[in-house]
This record gives structure tokens, C-alpha cells and sequence, in this order.
């Protein structure tokens, strides 16, 4: 008998490569050194640069659109080839490569090489086919992008803060090629969408983001600035992944991550101290406690204020269009971490300024986790967070479903945010439109799967409209395809409503930007989602839709900038001069509009 052969080698093999890739091991970990640079970068300037140093930096290549006399001043001459295209035939031909290619994925990776070489090109072709493309530059596709990034990763496109190197962070953020940036998005990849704890890999969110904030409010390219903070990754896949690009090590412990983000905050304020922070896709506790702890900051947080503003900003007209009184309304949201809550929490808002107490306002929400109805006697431990809305009327049940929470609570609106594709069954849309059904003809459930991607979403559009008879008022948070259904011989066609955070978050950045906001206030992420409420036109609102089109989110970026800088001004937080305002106040917001329009980015 071989006594190998009560060996698991196959485990063993395993054992041995996770050794083999762990170079950490063995080494202190709670000392940093710190990093010293013996020489400044010197950037050559874009008057002087010749030749290949303007072909191969993207913020200043034209390509085949240099003009004559540009390819003499700046030796361009047989550098590239010998016609001359408009931007338009570049962005004709530019489209003409993405539609040839097959997975979206490949698509993603042509637009990510066109940015790298030219600029002023991506984002015109993004700005022009922004339904077609926003979902291939984010959400969803942004999702395989990330948890392939290390094995996709070509070139450099963010700052890379490894937490091994917290004691150089400002040496790192001068390293930014582009000065005075006025927003970044940052990350610590500790859950990206409904993905989890990715790492490193996390981003392409902040890559993402950055771009929609160009795209869809023009914040000029050079002025932002992506960066992931490497703690470590609890997830095994990576660890194991011989192409992972970060730490190879589980994640710090949550005192060490706090102590490393306020240093970051601290090195933020020292090198760029006008900068904008916004937060992305830290998990919950954190979310919550960083926001909470630099709220004095010049800084916010897109899944707590942003997902909550863009709901908001759909709920007002849903519940216009759902013929249930306000007093009637109630709320039941599957999905009680960092995005549920800080939605329920905007939303909540929206009662208390039509006149309801705070404790009126929050009767009206029921929030529902993994174990059920949240309440305060259910025997489990409480987040922070969930405290907020956990109940204490129930009366001793528990209420374990989502089935069983809908039949007590009799809802008018149900809400997903749980990131578990097909939680909301047929059984369950059925019994919400009978609660609403049962109070009166003409009145229409409001359902809202907001989970990214698609394949986390709660339920799909057309499940939506057939389980509701065609009465729901959607919105979801990734982009569904207009549904056509055939009664006797008539065909109807309904359209799906996105409530993407990209009708929110570039206009709020934009308008804290231009307002020169020393801080962004809750007045402010208020303010952007009535603004986003006004936005629709006659043609949008005869459509039954709750958000303007996608092609017109430039349009609705300019108009939340606007109220946000107004709101900014207000609560006393704008740092513009008094002169400034006073000529705004007297001219009104033609002016104010005509102003904000001029600073933006447009590529032509």
C-alpha cells in the first residue's frame, strides 16, 4: 500500500503555490518606511512639446484632425498619415471598431486604448453616443472589468496607494501628472456593486466614475484624479491569482484602515487642498463611519448621498405618478447596508419637508435583511446603521419573508438594494400591487430593483410590467430594454426607467466645484435630486418616465450644478466672491446657466 495515497496532493499543490506567491511572509508588518524621491518629474510644457511627445500624450493628440499649420509647428510631419478628418469621421470610425466588436469586454478595452491615446476623441464619441456607451465605460460592464483588472491591466490610468507606503502618500499624490485636480474618486475595493471585496481590482470603479464625470457634466478630464487605497483583499480568488497586482495579504484590521484613511485625508488636505473627495464602494461600516467622521470635509459619499439623491429625485415623481396620497405611502426596502439605508434616509427627508415629523416620516419605512424585518427585539446584534429604521411596533413577531413583511405592512412601494438577482418573485410584485390595488382604482405600485448589474438585479422590467398588469412604475439600477406586450390586437410598448447615480453625481460634483463649495451639505445632495425632479419634458413625462432620457444627462447636469451652487450659496459654505453672487442674484439663472456652461468641457 502507498502511503501517499491518503495524501490530498491536490491540496497540497494548492498550499504550496499560495506559499510560493506570498512574498510578505515572514516580514514585519506594522513598520513603513518612507519613500524618498531625489528629483522632481519635469513635465514638458504642451506650447513646447514636439513630434512623438505630443502623439503620445492623449490630452494632446489630435490624430489625423491636426491642422497644417499645427503638423509643421509641432514636427508632426509623415508622423501620422497624410489626410485630414474631421472629428466627426474619427468618431464615425471610432464607432464603426466598437460595433465590430463581439463581447463587451473587448469593447470596454478599445475605448479604454482610444482614451489613452487621444483624449478629446473618447470623449467626444462617449458625449455622442452616451446610451450606447455609458453602459460599456461603467456599469455593467465595469463590473467583469473589475474582477478581471489585474489580468486586463495594461497601463496605468490611477494612483496606486498600497498601505505599505502610508507614510509617503503625499509624495504620492504630487506623482499625479496633472496639477491641482478638483476631484477624485476613491476606493479601497472592499465592495465593488454587488461583487464583494475585489482589492485592488476595484479600480476600474474609480476609473469609471471619473469618466462619467466628464462625460456627463464636463468636468475637464485633467482635473480628475482615480485612486485605489490597497489594505489587503479578503477575497481568496485574488490571493491565489498569480496576475493580482495588489497587496498579497488579507485585509488590515479596521483601526489600521481607519488610521490609514485619515492619513490620506490628511495628505489630501496638505497637496490638494480644493480637491472634492468622493467615496465609492467601501463596505458598509466604513462607508457610513467615514462619511459621518470628514463630514466637515470637502468631501461625500456616491452610495450613500448619490444613490439616495437619484431615488429621491424618481420617488418624487413616481408617487405623482402612483395616484397614493403621501399620507398613504408606505415603504419596504430589501437591502438594509450602506445604499438602503442612505436612500430610506433621503427619502425620509422628502416626508419631513412636506410636513411631517421626523418619527411620522420614519414609520413609513420597513427595512428587510437576510434575516428579516429589521426590528429591535428580533435577537440578533444590530449595525449601527440598521438602528435607524429598526422597528419596535411589531409586536413581538418576526416577520422572516419578504412575502411575510409585504402582507403585514401592505406596501405602496418596494425597494432592492440586496445585490441577489431575483429577489422580488412573482409571489411577492403580485402581493405589492394588491396592497395598492386594494386602496383604491387608478393606483399603481411603485417597484424599484436598484441592484447592479443586471445580473444582481431583483427582478427584471418585463417580469416588472407582466406581474403588475403593466401598472408598476419602474426604475431599476441597471439599463433594461423597452418591453412591448400585444392585448386582443393591440401592441403596447412600456418603457423602464434607470435610476443611475449618473443624473446625480456629476452635476453635485460639478456644482460643489463651480460654487467653490468648502463642504457638501445635506441641503446640497437635497437640492440635487428636486433639481434631477424637474428636469423631464413634456415628451418624457406623456412616456410615463420618472428620469429624463440618457441622451439628455448633460442638459440635467447643468441644471443640478446650478441649484447645487445655489444651495452652496444659501448654506453659507460657497467661497465665490460677493460680487460674483450679486450679479448671478440680479440677472437670475439665465445668467447663472450661461456661466456654467462656459466652464465646462466639450471637446470639438
Amino acid at each position: 500500500m502507498n502511503p501517499l495515497n491518503s495524501i490530498n496532493m491536490q491540496a497540497m499543490e494548492h498550499a504550496i503555490k499560495l506559499s510560493s506567491l506570498d512574498g510578505l511572509r515572514g516580514y514585519s508588518q506594522d513598520h513603513y518606511g518612507t519613500v524618498k524621491q531625489y528629483q522632481s518629474t519635469e513635465y514638458i510644457s504642451k506650447k513646447s512639446a514636439r513630434g512623438y511627445q505630443v502623439l503620445r500624450e492623449p490630452a494632446w493628440n489630435k490624430g489625423t484632425s491636426f491642422n497644417p499649420d499645427e503638423r509643421i509647428s509641432k514636427n508632426l510631419t509623415g508622423l501620422i498619415p497624410h489626410t485630414l478628418e474631421s472629428l466627426e469621421t474619427q468618431c464615425a470610425r471610432a464607432m464603426a471598431v466598437i460595433n465590430s466588436r463581439t463581447t463587451d469586454i473587448d469593447k470596454y478595452l478599445y475605448l479604454s486604448s482610444l482614451k489613452a491615446s487621444n483624449i478629446d476623441l473618447f470623449y467626444r464619441v462617449l458625449i455622442d453616443n452616451v446610451a450606447q456607451l455609458m453602459p460599456l465605460v461603467y456599469t455593467p460592464t465595469i463590473g467583469d472589468v473589475c474582477l478581471q483588472y489585474s489580468t486586463l491591466y495594461t497601463r496605468p490610468e490611477a494612483l496606486y496607494i498600497s498601505i505599505k507606503q502610508r507614510k509617503s502618500m503625499a509624495t504620492i499624490l504630487r506623482n499625479w501628472p496633472y496639477p491641482d485636480p478638483s476631484i477624485c474618486v476613491v476606493t479601497d475595493g472592499s465592495r465593488i456593486l454587488g461583487l464583494g471585496d475585489l482589492g485592488v481590482n476595484g479600480v476600474g470603479i474609480s476609473i469609471g466614475k471619473l469618466a462619467l464625470y466628464t462625460g456627463a457634466a464636463g468636468i475637464h478630464p485633467e482635473k480628475t484624479l482615480p485612486i485605489v487605497l490597497d489594505c489587503g483583499t479578503a477575497n481568496e480568488t485574488n490571493l491565489a491569482d498569480p496576475f493580482y497586482l495588489g497587496l498579497r495579504s488579507k485585509r488590515v484590521s479596521p483601526t489600521v484602515q481607519q488610521e490609514f484613511m485619515d492619513e490620506f485625508m490628511a495628505a489630501v488636505e496638505e497637496v490638494y487642498p480644493n480637491m472634492l473627495v468622493q467615496f465609492e464602494d467601501f463596505e458598509t461600516e466604513k462607508a457610513f463611519k467615514y462619511l459621518e467622521r470628514y463630514r466637515k470635509r470637502k468631501c461625500f459619499n456616491d452610495d450613500i448621498q448619490g444613490t439616495g439623491a437619484v431615488v429621491l429625485a424618481g420617488y418624487i415623481s413616481a408617487v405623482n405618478l402612483s395616484s397614493v396620497p403621501i399620507e398613504e405611502q408606505r415603504l419596504v426596502f430589501m437591502g438594509a447596508g450602506s445604499a438602503g439605508v442612505g436612500v430610506a434616509k433621503q427619502l425620509m427627508e422628502y416626508y419631513t419637508r412636506r410636513g411631517l415629523s421626523e418619527r411620522e416620516a420614519k414609520d413609513k419605512f420597513y427595512l428587510v435583511d437576510t434575516k428579516g424585518l429589521v426590528t429591535f427585539d428580533r435577537g440578533d446584534k444590530l449595525a449601527e446603521h440598521k438602528k435607524i429604521f429598526a422597528r419596535s411596533d411589531n409586536n413581538g413577531h418576526q416577520f422572516k419573508t419578504l412575502e411575510e413583511v409585504i402582507e403585514y405592512v401592505k406596501p405602496t412601494a418596494l425597494v432592492g438594494l440586496t445585490a441577489t438577482f431575483g429577489v422580488f418573485t412573482e409571489s411577492a410584485v403580485r402581493a405589492l400591487k394588491v396592497s395598492v390595488d386594494a386602496g383604491g382604482l387608478g393606483r399603481r405600485p411603485i417597484l424599484f430593483p436598484l441592484s447592479n448589474p443586471l445580473t444582481k438585479a431583483e427582478c427584471t422590467f418585463e417580469q416588472a410590467i407582466t406581474w403588475t398588469e403593466g401598472t408598476a412604475i419602474f426604475a431599476s439600477g441597471s439599463p433594461f430594454s423597452p418591453f412591448t406586450t400585444k392585448t386582443r390586437d393591440q401592441l403596447t410598448t412600456y418603457y423602464p426607467n434607470q435610476g443611475n447615480n449618473v443624473y446625480i453625481f456629476p452635476g453635485l460634483g460639478l456644482g460643489a466645484i463651480l460654487a467653490n463649495a468648502s463642504r457638501i451639505t445635506d441641503a446640497m445632495v437635497y437640492t440635487s435630486a428636486h433639481a434631477l425632479s424637474q428636469c423631464l419634458s413634456p415628451d418624457e413625462i406623456r412616456q410615463g418616465l420618472i428620469y429624463p432620457r440618457i441622451e439628455r444627462v448633460r442638459d440635467a447636469s447643468v441644471v443640478v450644478a446650478r441649484e447645487v451652487m445655489k444651495s452652496a450659496r444659501r448654506e453659507g459654505v460657497s467661497l465665490l466672491s460677493e460680487e460674483t453672487w450679486v450679479e448671478w442674484e440680479e440677472w437670475g439663472d439665465v445668467a447663472l446657466t450661461a456661466w456654467i456652461k462656459g466652464q465646462v468641457y466639450d471637446p470639438k
